[in-house]
């Protein structure tokens, strides 16, 4: 999706009877884009995420400001809503992104036997459908997008160029997969035998259920037995490696660089910070929260926030990380207590000795 300025200018009034909230100033001032607060000119719309960033607005002009409380300081208009951010993400995706305008189906497509097409699909030049595909309705296909046979893509699904989905995957409703993501590429399954490695057959899937977002480069491997499943209302970043048969709870979210091991699974709201990586085998509960780097090796009960590797509670970890820097200090102290402990447990033998006297 892209956006652009708007050609017919949008009111105070407009956004107000689309989002509700508290309106201060004129209903007649008009907005033509959307940026960030830093970015943000007497022609566009911003919103405060929190009260850290009041400080850039002392001096800004702004066209329309979604804010959480009313600011008394400020000239230009406000619309006071429960949360900035989400009332923000409402105005861009209904006022400011081009809608997408149905393309039909290219006669570059290469076609295999028994495709079925829904209605008001857009298939780009390029596209690849293997036997027994069945794309949805509203369906959007970019170049070089290739489909395995018996894989089946739902309703309004976007793929943008070269995404891969092998052979026996399903993608739900509303699915959007970026740029040189591959779903269903085989599990690294393995087993050693007289010092060569021999390669188990993935013979699974991959199921992607409705409302999933996948970063450009994700690589979601499809199951030894039964199916890779990742639940609905989840969004994963760019370069995430998910393994065979792991299952990704509902709207959990993966940071970039993520590595999920074989057969791990993830509760509901869990939220996965950068480069963090998980072992083989776990269960990670409801409503967890693991920080950026971390190192999980061990299974995890919901509801707790964990840091460090090997993992940790977030609290411990911090305790840790202020200890690491004094550890030359302290280092240095160890010796000087061994030196002096040294020098008391000789003086101690000195007189212990004089009274034996000497040996006849």
């Amino acid at each position: 999706m892209t956006t652009a300025p708007r050609r017919n200018p949008l009111t105070l009034r407009q956004l107000h009877e689309f989002l509700g909230g508290e309106l201060i100033g004129s209903p007649d001032a008009t907005v033509i884009g959307i940026a960030s607060l830093e970015q943000a000119g007497p022609d566009d719309l911003a919103f405060l995420a929190s009260e850290r960033s009041k400080k850039t607005i002392q001096s800004a002009s702004i066209g329309v400001l979604l804010v959480g409380k009313r600011l008394a300081d400020v000239a230009f208009p406000q619309l006071v809503v429960d949360n900035p951010a989400y009332a923000f993400a409402r105005a861009a995706q209904q006022f400011f992104v081009r809608p997408a305008r149905k393309r039909g189906i290219a006669p570059e497509v290469i076609r295999g036997n028994d495709v079925t097409l829904g209605p008001d699909v857009s298939i780009w030049p390029g596209v690849t459908l293997g036997d027994r595909v069945s794309i949805g309705a509203r369906v959007t296909l970019y170049p070089g997008v290739f489909i395995g046979e018996d894989s089946i893509i739902g309703d309004d699904a976007v793929l943008y160029p070269n995404v891969v989905v092998r052979e026996g995957c399903r993608l739900g409703n509303r699915v959007i997969v970026h740029s040189g993501t591959v779903i269903g590429s085989d599990g690294f399954g393995y087993v050693q035998h007289q010092g060569r490695h021999h390669k188990i057959p993935q013979l699974g899937g991959v199921v992607i259920e409705d409302d999933v977002e996948l970063g450009a480069n994700v690589a979601v491997d499809r199951a030894t037995f039964g199916n890779t499943v990742i639940k609905r209302g989840a969004k994963i970043d760019n370069l995430v490696q998910i393994a065979h048969n792991v299952v990704v709870g509902e709207h959990t979210i993966l940071v970039a660089q993520v590595g999920i091991a074989g057969s791990t699974t993830l509760g509901r709201y869990v939220m996965v910070g950068g480069q963090a990586g998980l072992a083989d085998h776990l269960q990670i509960g409801d409503q967890v929260m693991i920080a950026a780097k971390s190192g999980v090796t061990r299974s995890l009960e919901s509801n707790q926030v964990v840091s460090g590797a090997p993992v940790m509670p977030h609290a411990t970890f911090l305790k840790v990380q202020a200890v690491i820097p004094q550890l030359p200090a302290l280092r240095q102290r160890m010796r000087e207590l061994e030196e002096r402990l040294a020098t008391v447990e000789q003086a101690k033998e000195r007189p212990a000795r004089s009274r034996k006297g000497p040996r006849k």
